[in-house]
């Protein structure tokens, strides 16, 4: 088990070519784009896909075995360690135009992959310190309305016309990008306030969950502006852009029209995994530590 954990080290790549990018120059900044979308999926062209899952006994045992968790946590300092020193490299002077663009597009993909990928896995644990590591991560990509909306609005309505977060069949994807991005937000705010409705409490109590994401976001980007300035702030919020649009990308292709079909009492069937678009490249698959 500790040989078959030892293989989701295989991202930290992407991470060193993100760091050469934000040290380097010339097309040393794109190397995470050209390995991510180019090199990748040209090598996924000669392996054959794998389609198998753990086993429940495999499962169990993953589950058990810590060194997966201590590999998301790590990711946690290290996303977070990757975005100062981010900061810091775009104060360079003498960066070309399209090397400015280069590190910011490094950081947007770290953003989507260590960011909210590893926030993903982490908000659905039950343990208060791993669920505190999925909204730090989010907030790398001023996302942390994810957190709420995902949890408790996407998992009850995916693959229905109650999800902003389920593409339609024949909606473009840019289209896509607008209705979800909005009502994904508007949801979480819907979802928070009805959990502090139901504690008996007033909407904006500061126990509200949005209220308190939007307070940490607004302090974290006005700590960027007075430490780094507004240009670098600017670099930052592109940065973060690209890592919630990843995000709405895979979500996109993931429940791109299928539909849960709905019974006479108006509920819908139960979530099964042909609701989702799943992929078998190995590569892929290990890239985002699934």
């Amino acid at each position: 088990m500790q040989t078959r954990a030892f293989k989701y080290v295989s991202p930290l790549f992407l991470y060193v070519l993100a760091w050469l990018a934000f040290t380097g120059k010339g097309w040393l900044t794109w190397t995470p784009m050209l390995y991510a979308w180019v090199l990748m999926p040209a090598i996924e062209l000669f392996i054959k896909p794998d389609e198998k899952n753990l086993s429940e006994a495999e499962e169990e045992l993953a589950k058990k075995d810590r060194l997966y968790d201590y590999l998301l946590y790590g990711i946690v300092l290290l996303q977070f360690a990757a975005l100062f020193y981010f900061l810091i490299s775009m104060k360079t002077t003498g960066l070309l135009w399209w090397e400015t663009a280069g590190r910011i597009g490094s950081m947007g993909l770290l953003c989507g992959t260590f960011g909210i990928n590893v926030a993903h896995e982490l908000g659905h644990r039950v343990k208060t310190y791993e669920q505190v590591f999925a909204k730090s991560l989010l907030l790398t990509s001023l996302y942390m309305h994810f957190f709420i909306e995902h949890n408790k609005g996407h998992h009850k309505h995916v693959a229905t016309p109650k999800d902003p977060s389920s593409a339609r069949y024949n909606e473009p994807v840019f289209s896509f990008y607008f209705r979800t991005i909005i009502f994904s937000y508007l949801s979480a705010w819907k979802i928070a306030n009805a959990e502090m409705k139901k504690k008996g409490l007033p909407v904006m109590h500061w126990k509200n969950e949005m209220l308190q994401a939007q307070i940490i976001q607004l302090v974290f980007v006005a700590g960027i502006f007075f430490v780094f300035g507004w240009l670098v702030t600017v670099y930052f919020l592109m940065a973060a852009t690209i890592g919630f649009l990843l995000l709405e990308t895979v979500n996109y292709i993931e429940h791109y029209g299928l539909q849960r079909q709905q019974r006479v009492d108006g509920h819908y069937e139960r979530t099964m995994p042909q609701h989702s678009w799943n992929s078998n490249h190995i590569l892929g698959r290990l890239m985002l530590l699934n």
